[in-house]
């Protein structure tokens, strides 16, 4: 059975587990809270992109690949909040009552002992214990090694090009959805043709490098950046040379799963260079992509 996306208004009172939270990236540590619960409450946009724009963090995942995480481990609705300046504003007391009892039928509540809520983030995990109507079960941060595991934390690793340990926090390996555009035909005229997403300026991506990643599930050797060789005056683009496959892909959504970076961008003297580089990045990309199958 698939997931079920609703709005918070189209949500009809029932016996409900929630599980509440942004979960921006569904990380391992998400996955404690979330549990056993069958619905997920959360909030679109981020809400930090409404109190507070100039700090708003890149976006893991998209609503689209959220709900698709959820779904696979085990979720059955996910009921977003529409985030805006009235909701900002509801206090805590509101927030319970409106929200959990009367709209969701609440009668267990998860959250990370880290969870605010409501006006001026006057809601915390104890607060919700005051209310005898549900149960509430507050889960402690998780950690991994020596640290706790945060959204935050897993933005830096992306940023810096450390898949390894960013998927070991996910549980997955980070993926970029993206409609496929056309690009400067570059990669076909040097005999590596390459599918082409330009990420969302909100989105989280891979420092500038050559990743071995997964194109809707097929090998591949993908380039971040602005490819420094030619001087095309185009801004962040993904480039995925897909390994033995040669498709027309314009205009279809792809997923591009990032396993390992394999090395930095950089300037080559000319094309030869580069072409010789390009077949061991995907002679590795080959065998990383096999290993992880």
């Amino acid at each position: 059975m698939s997931i079920k996306v609703m709005k918070l208004d189209d949500a009809v009172p029932g016996h409900r587990h929630v599980a509440i939270g942004t979960f921006d990236g569904v990380h391992i540590g998400h996955r404690q809270v979330i549990s056993d619960a069958k619905t997920v409450l959360t909030f679109d946009p981020h809400p930090l992109m409404i109190i507070n724009p100039d700090v708003a963090p890149k976006i893991i995942t998209r609503l689209p690949m959220k709900a698709k995480i959820l779904e696979g481990i085990g979720v059955e609705e996910l009921v977003l909040i529409e985030f805006n300046e009235a909701f900002a504003h509801m206090d805590r007391e509101e927030f319970v009552r409106h929200v959990l009892i009367e709209r969701l039928g609440a009668e267990r509540v998860s959250v990370g002992e880290n969870f605010r809520f409501g006006f001026k983030a006057k809601g915390d995990p104890e607060y919700l214990s005051s209310f005898s109507e549900f149960e509430t079960r507050v889960v402690t941060l998780v950690e991994h090694g020596d640290e706790i595991v945060s959204s935050t934390q897993i933005r830096g690793l992306i940023a810096a090009g450390d898949m390894h340990r960013a998927d070991e926090l996910l549980g997955y390996p980070f993926t970029l959805v993206g409609e496929v555009v056309h690009g400067d035909k570059v990669g076909r005229t040097l005999g590596f043709p390459t599918v082409n997403i330009v990420p969302d300026e909100h989105d989280c991506v891979p420092g500038h490098g050559v990743y071995a990643a997964l194109t809707n599930g097929m090998p591949s050797a993908v380039n971040v950046g602005v490819r420094p060789t030619f001087e095309t005056g185009r801004g962040l683009l993904v480039e995925s040379h897909i390994i033995d496959h040669d498709e027309d892909m314009y205009g279809q959504t792809v997923e591009i799963a990032f396993l390992e970076r394999l090395r930095g961008e950089r300037r080559y003297d000319g094309v030869e260079p580069l072409i010789e580089q390009m077949h061991v990045d995907i002679a590795q990309a080959r065998e990383i992509c096999a290993r992880q199958a």
